[in-house]
């Protein structure tokens, strides 16, 4: 796998392959969120086609900026890095340094959020210096993060790839806080000391269960059970085998594996990629029907 095949399967998934419908049902289970709006006029936004592929956007933190972004329509979040947080004022004085995963300083709150014309105000927002982000900046210059569904959900979105524009139009949807709701989801299932909680990655559609230890700071998590006659167990996952990416979205984290497993439909075969004593492997999985 080459270094810029390899940038593009791990952030880059084409519009119209996003399953919005995850995401709103996942937002939504408390009734829908509106956001009042009098502006519906279009708003066009230049964007950048970087040559590992991705599309990246001129932003504003807090007033900040402009900082480059990723656009990617299939994070689930948006991220920031430890220096836009910081020049920002995201981050004060009393935050720890480091703190977790490729220092992870968790969630925050953006006050005002800028791309272009589009604005928009307390936006949730994740503190990290992702390794994938930090290796496509290596090739294509300055990254300071990924913007994603809290900010392109409020928008009915095209994208003209000759002009190189996004066009905008607010469609009154407000999302929750993704991450917060998925994190207080994971953290009623009982984990190991020291570990991220584990999840099986319906153990009825997937037939697996990942973990990943707080030390731990490779990149996937790892498979500590494949159920027999599994989808999982099918495909010739084994326990051991550390998990990268499923259908092109990193798994680097409990949550992110959670995610990237619940987009994939029943029935619909994906590539996943996994390291196997040293050896980067790809497989392909089709996931069954729940009972």
């Amino acid at each position: 796998m080459t270094m810029r095949t390899s940038f593009r399967s791990l952030l880059f998934v084409a519009l119209i392959a996003l399953p919005l419908s995850s995401f709103a049902q996942a937002a939504d289970d408390d009734g829908p969120r509106k956001l009042k709006t009098d502006a519906v006029k279009p708003i066009v936004v230049p964007f950048e086609l970087l040559e590992s592929r991705h599309m990246a956007v001129q932003v504003k933190v807090n007033g900040k900026g402009p900082y480059r972004l990723v656009f990617d329509t299939g994070a689930p979040m948006n991220l920031v890095t430890n220096k836009l947080a910081k020049d920002s004022g995201l981050l004060d004085a009393k935050s720890k340094k480091g703190g977790g995963f490729f220092g992870s300083r968790g969630g925050v709150t953006i006050k005002t959020l800028e791309i272009g014309d589009a604005k928009i105000e307390n936006v949730p927002t994740q503190v990290m210096d992702h390794p994938t982000v930090a290796a496509i900046a290596e090739v294509v210059g300055p990254l300071e993060g990924i913007i994603g569904f809290p900010f392109f959900s409020r928008y009915k979105m095209t994208v003209d790839y000759q002009k190189k524009e996004l066009t905008l139009i607010p469609n009154g949807y407000e999302p929750g806080d993704y991450m917060e709701e998925l994190t207080a989801k994971l953290m009623t299932m009982q984990g190991k000391k020291g570990s991220e909680p584990k999840i099986v990655a319906a153990a009825g559609v997937w037939g697996l269960v990942v973990t990943k230890d707080a030390a731990d700071e490779e990149a996937g998590v790892v498979i500590e059970k494949i159920h027999a006659g599994g989808a999982a167990a099918t495909a010739g996952l084994k326990p051991g085998d550390r998990l990268l990416t499923i259908d092109g979205r990193w798994t680097d984290t409990v949550g992110d594996t959670f995610v990237a497993a619940s987009l994939v439909k029943p029935g619909r075969e994906v590539s996943v990629v996994i390291i196997r004593d040293g050896k980067e492997m790809k497989l392909k999985v089709k996931p069954a029907k729940g009972v």
